[in-house]
């Protein structure tokens, strides 16, 4: 039952070198793509597509999720980077190495902590252009980041990296010796935890246990995405005391443990300010003032009316004889 590496052939697909091959057509320069990087593309797409549909459900236009990934996805990829880089310093700086790796982001080693930070900053300016409201636009993202995360991890076993201390459980992975990060000093044949496989089947609990609370809860104002980092950060933490890839200490612990806990707080912060300050619904996806501009447009308020501005939109819509039905609604139900 023991789990196999995937054969190094792969890790990824020689494009150019296929096309001299079949086609006999050569080409200046080297092509090769990478399953890391497809796999990091396929969770992107998937995380769209899902927060696209939770957008949609919350009165938000179609599609305004791309507007938003234009800058969370860059920022994220950035951040992810840096953090990785920052953490395994050993890996891209010192005598031999090629610092030019630092950017080889298709080899591998994006930080979720990093990519986090990083994508808030592009998440505020997204929302900022959109006018969608940033705890909306979280609380929709939380279970898509989960599978994209689920997709990256999967990337993760295609590098042969990222696995976790010796076991003896049947289903244990088979690295081969020569793997750089092999731990030395152990026998050719070891089985390792499969933390990759671990953080896989943790990140799609986590998305089916978010998607089926938040059909019989309404956890708004961000709260939907404080559960995130609470499940995430806690089964990081286990995650990443059983890996023996090298990482920057500090105090004796792990960086991305001690991130994990911060993050595992952060969490339980934004849930308890939120649920003090929010007692209600939030009235509408975007924030007042920037809804979509549209003839006969009208937010309907299905919960707490905490801004001045909808209530006067609320008011102005009832007294407008031609959407006098709307205004009513906006009203009665706020």
């Amino acid at each position: 039952m023991s789990i196999p590496s995937p054969s190094a052939s792969w890790q990824f697909f020689d494009f150019t070198g296929w096309l001299d091959s079949a086609f006999g057509i050569s080409l200046p320069f080297t092509l090769k793509i990478h399953a890391y990087a497809v796999c990091i593309l396929l969770g992107i797409v998937a995380a769209v597509l899902v927060t696209n549909a939770r957008l949609n459900r919350r009165g938000a236009e179609r599609w305004v999720i791309i507007d938003l990934a234009i800058w969370c996805v860059p920022f994220g990829i950035v951040g992810g980077r840096f953090f990785h880089v920052v953490s395994h310093p050993d890996d891209y700086f010192g005598a031999g190495k090629n610092i030019l790796t630092v950017f080889y982001v298709w080899e591998g080693g994006l930080a979720i902590f990093g990519a986090l930070a990083f994508g808030a900053i592009g998440a505020i300016l997204g929302c900022w252009q959109t006018g969608i409201r940033l705890s909306v636009f979280v609380d929709a993202l939380a279970p898509g980041l989960m599978l994209a995360q689920a997709f990256g991890r999967l990337g993760n076993y295609f590098n042969h990296e990222l696995f976790g201390t010796p076991t003896t459980l049947p289903w244990g992975l088979k690295i081969e010796s020569t793997n750089a990060a092999y731990p030395v000093g152990l026998p050719a044949g070891t089985l390792f935890h499969p933390t990759f496989a671990y953080e896989i089947l943790w990140n799609l609990f986590g998305m089916a246990v978010i998607l089926l609370i938040n059909r019989n809860v309404k956890l708004e104002w961000g709260k939907t995405f404080a559960l995130y980092l609470l499940w995430y950060g806690t089964g990081r933490m286990w995650f990443e005391s059983i890996r023996t890839d090298y990482s920057e200490l500090f105090l004796g612990v792990r960086v991305n443990v001690w991130v994990a806990f911060l993050a595992v707080g952060l969490g339980v912060f934004i849930f308890y300010v939120q649920s003090r300050r929010h007692t209600g619904l939030v009235p509408s996806a975007y924030v007042p003032g920037k809804g979509p501009n549209e003839a006969g447009f009208a937010p309907v308020i299905t919960g707490e009316v905490d801004h001045p501005e909808v209530d006067s939109i609320a008011e102005s819509a009832d007294e407008d004889d031609d959407h006098s039905a709307v205004g009513a609604t906006a009203k009665t139900t706020a």
